[in-house]
């Protein structure tokens, strides 16, 4: 690999569009567009009653970090895997307890139709990676990760994420692939 571009590299690609217009278009639709549009996985939920050792085998059969504890289908708690270290395993509680006794109560919620610029604020606010998506009947319809928040944001910097060389003062001698 060369510190420089290789000059006999053709670029056919058109370069990127300026980066000035990708943080106006982000912004309005941080405030525009809803939390739904992020596309939150399927809400896994244990009953709060159920033993730790079921949501610990429901998080690894659908790898997941994290469930949401319901009584009677409406959401009362959350439980991660940091939970699961944290209030489980370091403090000797047996996997044979129920959930009501080692989960997250009453946690931070966001609606699907509320902006993505308020969920972000929400999970930075509190340095959640998971946030409860619930309906008006606070009964969970899905689960907002980090990931789909880091999804969404690669979508609005495509050229940026996809385009960049691992280091950028760096270029490959000729082109790579097939």
């Amino acid at each position: 690999m060369s510190p420089l571009p290789n000059p006999d590299r053709s670029r056919s690609a058109p370069p990127p569009p300026p980066l000035s217009l990708y943080p106006v278009e982000l912004a309005r639709n941080l405030r525009v567009e809803s939390v739904s549009r992020l596309d939150p996985t399927p809400p896994f939920a244990v009953d709060d009653m159920a033993p730790v050792s079921a949501a610990v085998e429901s998080m690894r059969r659908e790898k997941v970090g994290c469930v949401l504890v319901t009584r009677a289908g409406k959401l009362v708690g959350l439980f991660t895997d940091r939970d699961l270290l944290t209030r489980v395993l370091a403090t000797g509680l047996p996997l044979s307890a129920p959930m009501a006794e080692c989960l997250t109560p009453n946690p931070v919620c966001v609606h699907p139709k509320d902006p993505v610029q308020t969920a972000l604020r929400k999970m930075e606010k509190g340095g959640y990676r998971h946030l409860p998506v619930i309906d008006d009947a606070h009964r969970p319809v899905g689960i907002l990760s980090v990931r789909r928040v880091m999804h969404y944001l690669v979508e609005h910097f495509p050229a940026l994420v996809y385009n960049h060389p691992p280091d950028p003062h760096r270029y490959p001698d000729a082109p790579e692939g097939a």
